[in-house]
């Protein structure tokens, strides 16, 4: 294909807006989050005459920032964990074993991601409220609720894409693992793993990234001792301010640990993703 210079002139311009769409948001966020809040009250000025790194110090002590950075931590690495444990066995078991109603499994873990999360609320809600009553344990308001909450969007996904990726290894691999002695589990673990770690960086990624900054499901799952880092920045809102350069202070800071996760497993996150896809 060939490309012409319309084509070349239009491609920049749709880049340039599409980057201005991203960046421009992230440069007020910056901006803001360093500057006094008398003059974010103000009209706004792209470049910021007063320069102040207060508010990263005072978002600790305006509100719980520690404690709700613990819950989120807490929260997502346990989420994240579990999902990627079953969903490699999971997965694992759809690409391998030709099992009664594997097609019809495959389409129910596809389908659920047909539906809009907010559908799911409600019935999770009578779910563990019904099962407080039955077996007496609490879920809404605890940390494990929000750890099964978040299981049940990001295990649907992780199980598809990573059943992807396990078909696209030759069996020969494992078969010839298997004739040096080892066993199903030792093939798996010593073998398809260590091959399929793209896929693996790729789906933890995703899990992580989807529960630290869930919003929807927390407000109502969790309350004032599990509030996450999400629900937690409403808390810079009061009833006679708001505490804007502070909200924004917070943002960056809630961000970077998903940024400095992206930044490292980047390479893998791209051939793993590519990789599920294709297949």
């Amino acid at each position: 294909m060939i490309e012409t210079r319309g084509f070349r002139i239009l491609r920049a311009v749709g880049l340039t807006f599409l980057s201005a769409l991203v960046i421009l948001p992230l440069y007020v966020i910056l901006t803001t989050s360093i500057k006094p809040n008398t003059a974010v009250r103000g009209l706004f000025e792209w470049i910021p005459t007063e320069i102040t790194f207060q508010p990263y110090i005072d978002i600790w002590n305006t509100v719980p920032l520690a404690h709700y950075f613990m819950n989120s931590l807490i929260v997502t690495v346990s989420a994240t964990a579990c999902s990627v444990v079953l969903a490699i066995l999971a997965a694992y078991a759809v690409a391998r074993f030709d099992f009664p109603g594997v097609r019809q499994f495959r389409f129910a873990v596809l389908a659920t991601q047909m539906f809009p999360g907010i559908l799911f609320l409600l019935p999770l809600f009578l779910i563990f409220s019904q099962i407080k009553r039955g077996v007496g344990l609490e879920l809404v308001g605890t940390h494990l609720g929000l750890v099964i909450t978040y299981m049940t969007f990001s295990l649907p996904f992780s199980i598809w894409m990573l059943a992807g990726f396990f078909a696209s290894i030759p069996r020969e691999l494992e078969e010839a693992a298997m004739i040096d002695g080892l066993g199903r589990w030792g093939a798996l673990w010593r073998v398809v793993l260590p091959v399929a770690r793209p896929g693996i960086v790729a789906v933890t990624v995703y899990c992580f990234i989807t529960a630290w900054s869930e919003v929807l499901f927390a407000s109502v799952m969790a309350n004032k001792s599990t509030r996450t880092l999400s629900i937690g920045l409403r808390a810079y809102a009061s009833q006679t301010d708001v505490y804007w350069n502070q909200m924004m202070a917070a943002s960056v800071v809630i961000s970077l640990p998903v940024l400095i996760a992206f930044l490292i497993v980047q390479r893998h996150l791209i051939s793993g993703l590519s990789a599920g896809a294709v297949k």
